[in-house]
């Protein structure tokens, strides 16, 4: 009888889920995942129709749905889940994520986007993270939320806030990419005409424009700085929250503005100013309510941005002068660092890997020998063949780059690039004699660029090979020291 409450009870906290794809290996891979990785009662369907059936034998906490689909597709099947089933969230699977797209399902309330190909740990993180939300807003009382028709706007809103999140997130380092990400999104959730985020100096009190975008027409034709609108903006920064005019209290706004600070550590950064068009409908309180919850979000994010950037320099200048000794000591490592570098990060922008990736494998580049630093001078500048037991030393150059860069837990990724870029495909590599796709797939990026530039550059203890040649050593070695694909890869663009 014990263990029978016991089921019974764990049968009653088992969230349920429903995959819907009509694609059968991506509907797998996603119930694998979950049915392994967490407590979920897991059901699937391969078009928008099933979906429905599903729904008429059983309620979801959750539904993960393609947006192409035949028949009825995903934004189909979204609209009808958020008119019959709002308590339900819904993640969309999109292989071609654009703006419009998200906005248009974010208004339809989406919770939550998966681009093509995804990483699993993405997948598991963003369910839980929704299913969490879920379960707060139970503990608010659902009822409540129902009787005041807000459900629909509480779906949108952590949407949204899941959204500028990853916007922010995946953006450059530029932050000028950021404010103008802020101010696209801001126009496209409340259909406005313009919208500006203008800096505030507190020293002269005057506002500077960050980023302006227009719905149509040129920017310039619009005026963001008129008296009337100073003196909103003034009152922004005096009452320290949004605010939200109209024409009649302002003639000089027509019809309407919102009008919200951007936070920086409880200081005022800054302010997100949107107007609305002429002869239109004035914004709403919920398009107030959007902004807002936008805003807030976005503050955060810059406030983490601006805080990482500054961890950030100060680590890569520490790193900097660890490279500089080596360097000093012998200039080929800075000139052959340089080199794979580049080298590496242009075979993965020929193999379509995101921007992210890309800049791991910037930093992991210039950092890879690091651990030469601890390679005696009589090994490290030795003109001839190195004994067995100087290889041995050389051959701890990997760990010893990835315990000095582990402590530090922004470089993560790059840590275990560092440390596997060593490693060999056929598992003889070291110093973990990981074997093929066991490899970090960045690294077996940088062992190709990093074998091709030490076999096309001279040495002491040997000449440089022919450009020829060195293609021939990489073809010679696929499957045994190099990944099959990343050397085609290379060879294509080489």
């Amino acid at each position: 009888m014990i263990r029978k409450a016991h089921a019974e009870q764990n049968q009653k906290i088992q969230k349920k889920i429903l995959v819907v794809d009509d694609y059968l290996p991506t509907r797998k891979l996603i119930i694998d995942t979950l049915t392994t990785s967490g407590n979920y009662r897991v059901d699937e369907a391969e078009n928008g129709q099933q979906a429905v059936h599903r729904f008429d034998e059983s309620d979801y906490d959750l539904v993960i749905s393609d947006i192409m689909m035949p028949g009825m597709s995903g934004m189909d099947l979204l609209h009808w889940i958020r008119e019959k089933n709002p308590g339900a969230a819904v993640i969309m699977i999109t292989g071609n994520p654009t703006t419009d797209l998200t906005v248009s399902a974010i208004k339809k309330g989406a919770v939550d986007f998966l681009t093509k190909p995804f990483d699993i740990d993405e997948l598991l993180y963003k369910v839980d993270i929704h299913l969490r939300q879920k379960e707060m807003l139970s503990a608010q009382s659902m009822r409540d939320i129902l009787e005041q028709n807000r459900i629909k706007d509480t779906t949108v809103e952590l949407s949204k806030r899941s959204y500028i999140y990853d916007a922010i997130e995946d953006a450059p380092m530029d932050n000028d990419v950021i404010f103008e990400k802020i101010a696209e999104l801001s126009l496209q959730l409340v259909d406005g005409e313009i919208c500006a985020i203008l800096l505030y100096d507190d020293a002269s009190r005057e506002f500077h424009v960050k980023a302006i975008r227009a719905s149509k027409g040129d920017v310039r034709d619009h005026s963001m700085q008129s008296a009337a609108l100073k003196m909103v903006y003034n009152e922004v920064i005096e009452r320290r929250e949004a605010v939200l005019v109209n024409s009649n209290d302002h003639p000089d706004v027509s019809p309407s503005l919102i009008c919200a600070p951007l936070m920086i550590r409880n200081a005022i950064l800054g302010i997100l100013s949107i107007r609305k068009k002429k002869n239109r409908e004035v914004f709403s309180k919920r398009d107030l309510h959007h902004i807002l919850s936008l805003t807030k979000r976005a503050s955060l994010n810059l406030e983490n941005k601006i805080l990482y950037e500054s961890i950030y320099s100060s680590v890569m200048d520490t790193l900097s002068s660890l490279i500089s000794s080596i360097q000093a000591r012998d200039c080929y490592t800075e000139e052959h660092s340089m080199r794979v570098t580049r080298e590496a990060m242009r075979l993965a922008r020929s193999m379509k890997f995101p921007e992210k990736d890309i800049e791991s494998l910037r930093i992991a580049g210039m950092l890879h020998d690091i651990g030469k630093i601890a390679v005696p001078d009589s090994i490290l500048l030795k003109p001839g063949k190195l004994s067995e037991e100087e290889y041995l030393i050389i051959k701890n150059h990997p760990t010893i780059g990835e315990n000095i860069v582990k402590p530090i837990i922004l470089l993560e990724k790059e840590r275990r690039i560092i440390q596997c870029h060593h490693e060999r495909w056929d598992g003889s590599g070291y110093p973990h004699g990981l074997k093929g796709p066991d490899i970090p797939v960045l690294a077996r990026i940088l062992a190709v660029a990093d074998a091709y530039d030490a076999m096309t550059n001279n040495r002491p203890y040997r000449p440089a090979m022919s450009r020829e040649r060195a293609i021939e050593e990489l073809i010679q070695n696929v499957n045994v020291q190099f990944d099959p694909d990343v050397v085609n890869a290379y060879i294509k663009i080489l």
